[in-house]
């Protein structure tokens, strides 16, 4: 791998029952650098998402990160590498309030599935690095509000905020602004932006001026693979990407 290269993939394959779903895609992913995955729906992304952070083995092929090969470790080891999925489901507890959510993923970075039983100390400190990471993703006014009562968008910048608890080098990102309105789009993209300035950041996203808006690169997969590969302007004029995704009803 080139030193620069923090996510690898060689010959990455997904079979189900005959019906091929990834097919021999092989990915760099550059260190520092906020990826694409793009495509019409069945392309594949989803797949090649759960294939990463191994939901799913892969039938034939290879995954690295950081020099190291990863193909058939566990979901957790691989979040303990600090390669870590956001938005797979969602990741927040709706009864607890913002502040509780991000305590018990600091918690879970620890080693601690609850501390309710810990001393007063001990959790106030992780108040108080809880609270560091509720105001960089905006929610400082919402501490304190029930997580099942926030707006969609804000939901997901909880998600985020418990992800970020993880201290993740690489974070995943599952279309993080699928079916929200205009200003949660603005919103989510600029924290996107804002966390991935010491992180690496791979995300499938559907919204094209998101993709276009954040991505240093893109890779475009059809029909399980890759058909094209560059900055959003070298993609985006490809006539075969034009036809993929005109060709799926997508505008």
């Amino acid at each position: 791998m080139a030193d620069d290269t923090i996510l690898e993939t060689r010959g990455l394959t997904k079979e189900f029952k005959g019906f091929v779903a990834v097919k021999d895609v092989s990915l760099k992913v550059r260190k520092g650098s906020i990826h694409a995955l793009i495509g019409p729906n069945g392309a594949g992304k989803t797949t090649c998402f759960n294939l990463l952070t191994h939901f799913l083995t892969p039938t034939r092929g290879q995954i690295f990160y950081k020099g190291q090969e990863i193909t058939g470790s566990s979901p957790s080891a691989i979040a303990q590498m600090g390669l870590v999925r956001s938005f797979q489901i969602s990741a927040v507890f709706p009864h607890l309030t913002v502040l509780e959510n991000v305590r018990i993923a600091l918690q879970r970075k620890r080693g601690h599935s609850f501390d309710f039983w810990r001393s007063e100390r001990v959790l106030s400190e992780l108040n108080e690095e809880a609270r560091r990471l509720i105001d960089a993703v905006g929610l400082a006014e919402f501490e304190n509000t029930v997580a099942v009562e926030l707006a969609y968008g804000r939901k997901r910048a909880l998600e985020i905020a418990t992800t970020l608890a993880l201290d993740p080098e690489m974070m995943l990102l599952d279309e993080p602004t699928a079916g929200m309105t205009h200003a949660d789009v603005e919103r989510i993209s600029t924290l996107v932006k804002r966390v991935a300035a010491n992180r690496t950041v791979l995300m499938v996203e559907h919204n094209l001026s998101v993709v276009s808006t954040l991505s240093d690169r893109i890779t475009v997969l059809q029909r399980g693979e890759i058909l094209a590969e560059g900055d959003y302007n070298t993609v985006s004029k490809d006539p075969r990407v034009v036809e993929a995704y005109l060709g799926a009803g997508h505008a």
